[in-house]
């Protein structure tokens, strides 16, 4: 038996990358890629997906590095810390709806206005991203959770 902490690709924003992207998260929600579940598709409890934005290129119409982890619960304490310290922002966006893809993309799209408008100032070294579906939240939402770099 073996557990995969994180698998990281390569990719960008464009229609062929966001693509890969959704590739892998079905590999990894289906247990292909055992991050949520052990080799023997056990799932992992204690255990949530996040991604990583790294490496980044130039900005987010570059090539970057997207990982995605298995952390637990002293994962989102310690960013919420760092968060409190002024290191990241913090987005919340939740889809009344239940639609995960929906309130994912209006989370960017928050992220990307704000800092055209320069409300924020992205350091474009290590963003982080939980989106937790409807069925997993207490008010029955799905959420998109941004930790977003700051200068």
């Amino acid at each position: 038996m073996y557990i995969l902490n994180e698998i990281t690709l390569r990719t960008n924003n464009s229609a062929d990358g966001m693509k890969k992207i959704s590739e892998v998260w079905d590999d990894v929600a289906s247990g292909k890629l055992p991050i949520l579940f052990d080799s023997e598709h056990n799932f992992r409890p204690g255990i949530s997906p996040v991604s990583r934005y790294s490496n980044y290129a130039s900005d987010e119409t570059g090539d970057y590095d997207l990982s995605i982890l298995g952390v637990t619960a002293d994962f989102f304490a310690e960013l919420e810390r760092k968060t409190a310290m002024g290191y990241f922002k913090k987005y919340d966006v939740s889809d009344d709806n239940g639609d995960i893809e929906v309130c994912t993309k209006a989370a960017w799209q928050k992220v990307w206005t704000d800092a055209k408008n320069g409300e924020i100032k992205r350091s474009f070294t290590c963003d982080y991203e939980s989106s937790v579906p409807a069925e997993y939240t207490k008010d029955k939402k799905a959420h998109c959770y941004l930790y977003i770099a700051l200068k």
